[in-house]
């Protein structure tokens, strides 16, 4: 049966809602950071809890990638609490140049009104690259929290210019799962951030 997501949206029907995962990894480690005003990283306040299960839907995102012969980075679009959407890296499976973690993602919801979106947070293992960003900032959404960023720091400056709000949780378990992956396949890694190798 179809029901309006939000007052004056065209209906949507529950079977196309993805639904949670249920996963023993809704404790993974998390220190959460955000930028403060000086665009500099410091940490935040809000509570591990709010978003270990998302952190723990988006690993196992990224663990279904590795799993696939990808690259291990997940991504999930979340809307007044709930998984509505759901995407890995898929570049090398689909031997796409474009399905990078959030992109997946956001195919896999499929058309929605920028109403939609703009009452969603996208969550994902890794920091957006600028194609990544530039969706994100097309579409109106909002907020993105970022699994990790010191392996690969995408376009934030860009997403905090306009006005998305970013937080950082700095997550060891989405850091040490591309660090590993990066290690075995550096070709694949660069190939997928656009770095031409010597």
């Amino acid at each position: 049966m179809a029901n309006a997501l939000f007052v004056g949206s065209s209906p949507i029907e529950e079977s196309s809602i993805i639904p949670t995962r249920k996963t023993s990894r809704a404790n993974s480690n998390v220190a959460q950071r955000s930028a403060d005003a000086t665009g500099m990283v410091s940490l935040s306040h809000t509570p591990s809890a709010v978003h270990a299960p998302f952190l723990a839907e988006m690993i196992a995102e990224a663990r279904a990638g590795l799993a696939e012969g990808g690259i291990p980075i997940g991504s999930i679009l979340v809307r007044n609490g709930q998984v509505v959407a759901r995407g890995h890296n898929r570049r090398v499976q689909r031997k796409s140049a474009i399905l990078h973690a959030e992109m997946d993602c956001l195919e896999s919801i499929g058309r929605q009104t920028a109403a939609f979106y703009k009452e969603c947070t996208i969550y994902t293992t890794l920091s957006p690259c600028s194609m990544c960003s530039g969706a994100i900032r097309l579409y109106g959404i909002p907020r993105v929290v970022i699994g990790e960023n010191r392996t690969f720091c995408g376009d934030e400056a860009t997403l905090r210019a306009d006005h998305v709000q970013l937080e950082l949780l700095d997550s060891n378990e989405c850091r040490e799962l591309l660090e590993d992956f990066i290690r075995k396949n550096p070709s694949i890694w660069n190939e997928d951030i656009g770095i031409i190798e010597n």
